[in-house]
This record gives C-alpha cells, sequence and structure tokens, in this order.
C-alpha cells in the first residue's frame, strides 16, 4: 500500500476503495518488518495538531449519520418503503474509517520500541494533583510511574497526572518516605523548599515541614544526590548520600550535616511508631503535636529535658504521664475557645516544671 493513502486516511480524506485498501492492508501486511519500519516514521510524521482539529470533525460525523439513520427510518414508517442500506452502509464504512484511527495508532504504538504520546492526552501531562494528609492522620500516595509515597499528619505532595520531560519532579511539605520505581533514564525529584533530593530507584524519607528551618533526609536503600536551588535558579550540588545516613540541610546557612547509623527513629512512624532516642523535649513535642493535632507551650525551665523511649499507639494524656514519671514536669490543658465562625481552637497544653 502506499504511504499516501495512508496519510489521506488519516487525515480522513481517503476514498471508499481507499478505505478498502487500507482495512485489507491491516488484516494482511500491518506486522511486516519493512512495513512496521515505514509505518513508524509515517506516524512520528503526523501531526498532533492534525488529531485535535479532527476531533471536531468526528462529533459532525456521527451527528450526520444519526441524522442520516433517523431521517430514513422516518421516510420508512411514512412510505412503508424499506431503508436505502447502500446510503446507510457508505455513512457507516465512513464513520467506520474515523473510528479506526486510534485502533491503528495503537498499532503503531505496539509496534514500535519507543513511546508515542497521544495527542488527546497530552494536556494532561500539565495538570497536577495536590494530596494532603490531615492533621492526625496519614496517607498513601500512588504515582503514575509506580512509585509510592507515605504522607507523615498534615504533610502534602504535588505532582503530575503523568510524569512527561526527563525527570520525574514532585512537590513536597512536611514529610514523606518515598519508594521510588527504578528508571535510571528520568530520575525521581523531590523538590523540598530550596533543596532537591535527586534520585534513580531508592527508598529514602524526607522531612520539611513549612515552620522548620532545617530539612532531614534519610536514606535507606540505593543512593541519592543533594541539590541547593540557589537565587537565580542555579543548581549547586551538596553531595551524595549511601544507605545508612541522615543528612540534615540549614536553610538559613546552607550547611549539610551527616550522620551515620541506625535510623529506624527517623522513618519508624510509617509503621505507627514514635522513637525518641535521647531526644529533646521540644522536638518531643514537635513530633506529638503533628500527631495528636495539638498546640504545645514549654516552658524555658525544662526545654533541656530529654527522653529515651518508643511510643506505639499509645494515647496523649498516657504519654503525657509517662513523661511526667520520667522528668519532674507537668502538664495544663487549656480550654478551647469558640472562634467567631463557630468553631473552636486547636487543643493547647502547657508543659512546665513540677514544683
Amino acid at each position: 500500500m502506499e504511504k499516501e493513502i495512508l496519510i489521506k486516511y488519516l487525515n480522513n480524506h481517503c476514498t471508499e476503495s481507499e478505505l478498502s485498501e487500507v482495512l485489507d492492508w491491516v488484516r494482511k501486511s500491518a506486522l511486516d518488518e519493512e512495513v512496521k519500519r515505514w509505518s513508524l516514521e509515517t506516524w512520528n510524521s503526523y501531526q498532533e495538531s492534525d488529531i485535535t482539529e479532527d476531533d471536531g470533525n468526528f462529533a459532525a460525523i456521527f451527528e450526520k449519520v444519526k441524522e442520516r439513520i433517523d431521517r430514513n427510518k422516518s421516510n420508512e414508517a411514512e412510505a412503508g418503503k424499506t431503508v436505502n442500506l447502500h446510503i446507510l452502509l457508505t455513512w457507516a464504512t465512513r464513520a467506520a474509517a474515523v473510528m479506526l484511527i486510534p485502533v491503528l495508532a495503537f498499532l503503531f504504538y505496539t509496534l514500535s520500541e519507543k513511546k508515542v504520546e497521544y495527542a488527546g492526552y497530552a494536556h494532561l501531562a500539565t495538570d497536577s494533583l495536590e494530596v494532603m494528609a490531615p492533621a492526625g492522620s496519614k496517607t498513601i500516595v500512588q504515582l503514575s510511574d509506580g512509585s509510592e509515597v507515605h504522607l507523615n499528619y498534615g504533610s502534602k505532595i504535588k505532582y503530575p497526572h503523568f510524569f512527561s520531560g526527563n525527570s520525574r519532579g514532585v512537590t513536597l511539605s512536611g514529610e514523606g518516605f518515598f519508594k521510588v520505581a527504578h528508571n535510571p533514564e528520568k530520575p525521581f525529584i523531590v523538590k523540598a523548599k530550596n533543596l532537591n533530593i535527586k534520585a534513580v530507584g531508592t527508598t529514602f524519607n524526607v522531612l520539611a515541614y513549612p515552620d522548620n528551618d532545617h530539612i532531614e533526609t534519610t536514606l535507606v536503600s540505593g543512593k541519592v544526590i543533594l541539590e541547593e536551588v540557589e537565587k537565580g535558579g542555579m543548581i549547586k550540588s551538596l553531595g551524595t548520600m549511601q544507605p545508612g545516613l541522615h543528612a540534615d540541610y540549614n536553610i538559613q546557612t546552607g550547611s549539610v550535616t551527616c550522620t551515620e547509623g541506625p535510623i529506624e527513629k527517623y522513618i519508624s512512624w510509617t509503621e505507627g511508631k514514635l522513637i525518641f532516642d535521647d531526644t529533646p523535649l521540644l522536638e518531643v513535642a514537635e513530633q506529638l503535636s503533628r500527631v495528636f493535632n495539638v498546640d504545645f507551650e514549654v516552658r524555658d525551665e525544662v526545654k533541656g529535658y530529654k527522653y529515651t523511649v518508643t511510643i506505639i499507639d499509645d494515647p496523649l494524656y498516657q504519654i503525657l504521664d509517662l513523661m511526667s514519671i520520667a522528668t519532674p514536669i507537668t502538664y495544663k490543658i487549656l480550654p478551647r475557645i469558640k472562634l467567631s465562625d463557630g468553631t473552636y481552637s486547636k487543643q493547647r497544653i502547657v508543659i512546665k516544671k513540677r514544683s
């Protein structure tokens, strides 16, 4: 079959005899190696704008088919005559030509070794989704590339419907645990404030809450590259992390501090556990605040106390009671205030030294 006929077919300009030739070619010769080669070339040269332009024509053609069928049915009812099958078949054949376009497109897709982006879905690549784990709860997000993201309390992630271009970029606010699908040709980039965490096929944790001056990255497996986004958009490499490393990036100074050792306390939240290992009270209160959706006021005289404990699904007040036993502190629960819109303020708890 001549290429010109195929091009006419893709543009819905071929005659009935040419349509028959195309259908016969698809049935008998579409899998030949030579046909595969020039079919792919022809498809690649076919402009997406043509597909978009034809979308409006599709609806018009089907409307004409419907009108012709309705008119023939009406004539048959009024005059007692049979419907002109030749006319209906002519329209049905042309409609089949239109409907077969995506079928042929799918044929080229499966025969080629490269992915062809279909124009009808091109606009989805620019759209994005945003998922948030409400305060006091966690959620899991499945991305289109097969990657999986666990969002901690009050965290959110923004990502595209489908990844396009040379990388897979997402934006994180809060804390997320990433299980990245391996794809060396498209690195996976987590954007957290002015820090990029770049990976290929890796498992790691990122903590980047908006009210925190530090961004923490903990690598479980694989390898990640830390990059600082400077003013003007310039990218500065900060180094490469190996499994078992925990990196603390200071947003104000741009410095990075790395520690090596047990990393369970940084990722235990994915299993519903809180592990504190000689952790200052301020940091303990910060984590409890996210888990239980409360605000803490920690008085200066008790900020130096540290705790080593593992918490698994314990109620907040039981945790505070245990802390009161371990250290000379006490806590006071303030009443919630009714706001002008009818809602109530967040629960507030004051922690101070026991007298």
